[in-house]
């Protein structure tokens, strides 16, 4: 499976307030960027964003073989749009994952999914159960890969076990600011596994910028001091630069709906941060120093 270098998020298209015109607009626009890999899932926008991702791309179906089209299923929200959910759950049975699967294609308008993740770890995860519904679908051509999101590795290793081709990601919060895949083992399987983690929220949800926590402060200020070596770019830029270095191949989800931003996002990948700056971000993040 080959993501783009950049994933572009969709959990907040409706909060863009794109007509259907603008949004195909600035889908072509990120295409032309280079970033082809598009991240759904079932439950973005309270069941909506799929459905208005389709509309905005049906007028352009040649547009659909340029992109790689991502989506998760596995939660379920208390939502007027799904009447028959009475409390917020977790449903990873078989039959749930195939009906998720048939809305997304409904509502985007397509054949089939690129990947399908499953967006939660389940405590009532039945790992037979969901490797039946991946073997369905992808025999049926519904889906071509599959993977998780937010899975520990023991999580990820149990679902692996029950399939005889391999998943291919881990969608994980990870940033800066978010270290946990760093040292439980999560980033450490995906480069067992050669497969590339999608890393949702990788700039902290915006915390790096407008936080006036101890630990954002001296992360600003550790990125600061490298700008001044590294050339003209932003903090920001520094911030995705620094994931991107990581050797399992991070790829992380930009979900802006502006499309300077994709296009700063994307040339931070021309950043290659010395081993010293790298690990200057890393102390200023932990706030010790390596052991």
């Amino acid at each position: 499976m080959n993501f783009s270098r950049f994933a572009l998020g969709f959990w907040r298209l409706n909060d863009w307030n794109f007509t259907s015109q603008q949004l195909l607009g600035f889908v072509e626009k990120a295409l032309d960027l280079g970033v082809t890999t598009m991240d759904h899932a079932d439950i973005y926008g309270s069941y909506t964003c799929e459905e208005n991702f389709g509309k905005a791309m049906a007028g352009r179906h040649q547009l659909r073989s340029k992109m790689q089209i991502v989506s998760k299923c596995g939660i379920k929200l208390v939502s007027l749009n799904r009447p028959v959910h009475t409390i917020h759950a977790y449903d990873t049975g078989k039959q749930h994952i195939l009906q998720s699967v048939e809305n997304s294609l409904v509502a985007m308008q397509t054949n089939y999914l690129d990947v399908l993740l499953i967006h939660r770890p389940d405590p009532l995860m039945n790992a037979d159960e969901i490797a039946e519904a991946f073997r369905q679908l992808k025999d049926d051509g519904k889906v071509l890969h599959f993977g998780v999101s937010n899975f520990s590795a023991s999580q990820f290793d149990l679902l692996q076990s029950r399939l005889d081709f391999t998943l291919v990601t881990n969608q994980i919060e990870v940033s800066v600011m978010k270290l946990d895949s760093f040292y439980d083992g999560v980033l450490d399987q995906c480069q067992q596994y050669r497969i590339k983690p999608m890393a949702w929220s990788p700039l902290a949800g915006g915390k790096l910028f407008n936080s006036n926590e101890i630990r954002a402060v001296r992360i600003r200020e550790a990125i600061n001091s490298i700008l001044q070596n590294v050339g003209n770019y932003g903090l920001d830029q520094i911030a995705l630069a620094w994931l991107l270095q990581h050797p399992s191949g991070i790829v992380p989800v930009i979900g802006s709906g502006n499309i300077d931003r994709i296009k700063k996002a994307v040339e931070s990948e021309k950043i290659r941060l010395t081993g010293d700056q790298w690990f200057t971000i890393l102390e200023a993040s932990t706030g010790v120093e390596v052991p």
